[in-house]
């Protein structure tokens, strides 16, 4: 069965490095990027203070009150963001929305464009800035990534 074109034949796919059309989300589906992914840094942080309740006994866990409970709350999501959206491109809220993190070139983004975002994320008010007339957010804008639709 070559050059088929049977709706029920298998898609030929390369695996590596996929370019895709860089069409950027719309505002909607990036807030609830942002909500679903606010969900998972709650429950992530609270997994986190229950092992750390688990290890150190809840008398000893009191300097999460202070600086340090600051800090694990830093943490959660730079880590989240590094790890989850440099290892698949796509963070919780991005695989319920079909959307994913690409480079100007619409493919992959390297791991300094993945820790800009990250890091860009921090920056006071950051969250509003993907209300402005394009779209995009600092932590895009920075570092040059998009985030796309891909389903």
């Amino acid at each position: 069965m070559t050059n088929s074109m049977s709706p029920y034949e298998a898609t030929q796919t390369v695996l590596g490095e996929q370019n895709y059309k860089v069409e950027p989300a719309s505002k909607w589906l990036r807030l609830l990027n942002l909500l679903i992914d606010y969900i998972a840094f709650w429950v992530l942080g609270l997994v986190v203070g229950m092992v750390i309740i688990y290890v150190f006994g809840m008398e000893n866990a009191h300097w999460l009150e202070g600086g340090s409970g600051f800090a694990i709350g830093i943490l959660v999501p730079l880590a989240y963001y590094i790890l989850v959206e440099g290892a698949t491109g796509r963070t919780l809220g991005k695989l319920v929305t079909g959307t994913r993190v690409v480079n100007a070139a619409g493919g992959t983004p390297s791991f300094k464009q993945i820790l800009g975002r990250s890091l860009a994320r921090f920056i006071p008010f950051e969250a509003f800035s993907f209300l402005g007339d394009d779209g995009r957010g600092w932590h895009d804008s920075i570092p040059d990534t998009y985030v796309i639709r891909c389903r």
